[in-house]
Parts: C-alpha cells; sequence; structure tokens
C-alpha cells in the first residue's frame, strides 16, 4: 500500500437503498436499545489485522444519531463466522437472529465463499438458502439489507469473475423478489478501483497473500463509511 492513503468517492446511485428501513426508524423512536445483527463471514467477523465492518458501523451510527436522538443507543452485534456460507448461516438464524429480542435490522453479508471455494459450494443450493433465509426474515417486523460480495483480486480469477458476476446479479434478484435492500458492495468496490483508480494493493489486506481474498484494513473503513450513509439516508 502507498503511503499517502487514496481519495474515493461514494457514488449515491450505487449505495443508495431502494427501499426505506421503517422498522429500524422505528426503533429509534422508541425505548430501549436499537440492535441491528450483521451476520456473514470474515467480511463480518473480521481478521486480526483488520477491524471489522460492524464495529466501525456502530461508531458512525453512535456519531450520527448523538445529536439527534441523544437519548439512543445503537449496538451492532457481529455475528460473522469465517468461512462460512448461507446454508450454515441459515442454520445459525434461531439462535443468532431469532433467539433473542429481535433485531430492528439484520445486514447479511452473503455470496462471497460460494464463489471463492465454489468445488466446496453447490452455487443453485447457496442461492436457494439466500432466498429462504430472506423469506423468514421477512416473515418478522426486520429490515433486510443483503450485502453482496467483495470486488478482489481472488474474486476475478480465471473464471471466478463471471461466477462472481452472477451472484451479484442473483443476490440482486432476490432482494427485489422480497422487497428488501441490497448495500452494492461489488459495485462501489469496483467504482473505487476503476473510477477512482484504486489499486487492488489499497484494496487488500497485504497479510493475505496468496489468497488476494480479504478487504484491508482502509477499504473496510471506506465500505463502513459508505454503509451507515445508505443507512441514515434510508431512514426516515
Amino acid at each position: 500500500m502507498s503511503e499517502s492513503l487514496p481519495v474515493v468517492d461514494i457514488p449515491q446511485g450505487i449505495i443508495k437503498l431502494k427501499h426505506q428501513l421503517r422498522n429500524f426508524s422505528g426503533a429509534l423512536r422508541g425505548k430501549g436499545p436499537v440492535r441491528i445483527i450483521a451476520m456473514g463471514s470474515s467480511s463480518t467477523a473480521g481478521r486480526e489485522d483488520v477491524v471489522p465492518y460492524p464495529s466501525r458501523l456502530e461508531m458512525y451510527l453512535r456519531q450520527h444519531y448523538a445529536g439527534l436522538l441523544p437519548k439512543v443507543w445503537i449496538d451492532v452485534l457481529n455475528r460473522g463466522k469465517g468461512g462460512e456460507e448461507a446454508p450454515k448461516e441459515l442454520d445459525r438464524f434461531d439462535i443468532d437472529v431469532f433467539g433473542d429480542k429481535l433485531p430492528a435490522m439484520v445486514l447479511w453479508q452473503v455470496g462471497t465463499n460460494a464463489v471463492f471455494r465454489k468445488d466446496e459450494f453447490d452455487f443453485c443450493d447457496v442461492i436457494g438458502k439466500i432466498a429462504e433465509g430472506v423469506r423468514r426474515l421477512g416473515k418478522c417486523p426486520i429490515d433486510v439489507v443483503l450485502i453482496d460480495p467483495q470486488y478482489v483480486t481472488a474474486m476475478l480469477r480465471d473464471d471466478k469473475a463471471e461466477l462472481s458476476e452472477r451472484m451479484v446479479s442473483e443476490i440482486r434478484r432476490i432482494a427485489d423478489d422480497a422487497g428488501v435492500n441490497v448495500f452494492q458492495r461489488w459495485a462501489l468496490m469496483r467504482h473505487w478501483h476503476v473510477e477512482n483508480g484504486v489499486s487492488f494493493d489499497e484494496l487488500l489486506d497485504p497479510t493475505d497473500r496468496p489468497a488476494m481474498l480479504h478487504q484491508s484494513n482502509w477499504s473496510t473503513l471506506q465500505v463502513s463509511k459508505a454503509l451507515c450513509q445508505a443507512i441514515t439516508d434510508a431512514t426516515p
């Protein structure tokens, strides 16, 4: 990574959520802590050298609402487990999502491992489990935001580029069919790489070689800021 960090923009056309977050908005006006559950794999769980996005998002949301709603306390609960994909994550819903007080919002980062380790997963099965998970969440007063894969070298190698695009497309289709949101991490990071000229050396965790899959501390921070903006803009 270069000594000076790159400057990037966050296009509204990419990060804008299609649907307002009405359950989250209602929770902000209620009593008690506002709970957000972050489900996912290593991008959610974090790595030793990278602060995970749920921790950053919690800080940014608290800062944003501190002056607007000073009595509100927001908790973003990290339920990420490295290496998992939708089938195992769905098995954890009963405990990690529905097991305690219902959250106002669930952020579900999904789809990366089905591409990166494509020989270990059945693509159609993963898509079916994502759709099933969204249906289960839709039965409760919970706002759902799917987070699609990261735009990194490992997801563009060999035949993975086409499969990555297919995964991004399928996640968008599932969200549209169910009337839930997608945070377009893939498109946002691609924009930084293509339009802002950010190298993969800056987007990627330098300790994650030769896999070249995980985001750097810097790019995780930028994604967290963008996600916070997307959430606050979509909150009535």
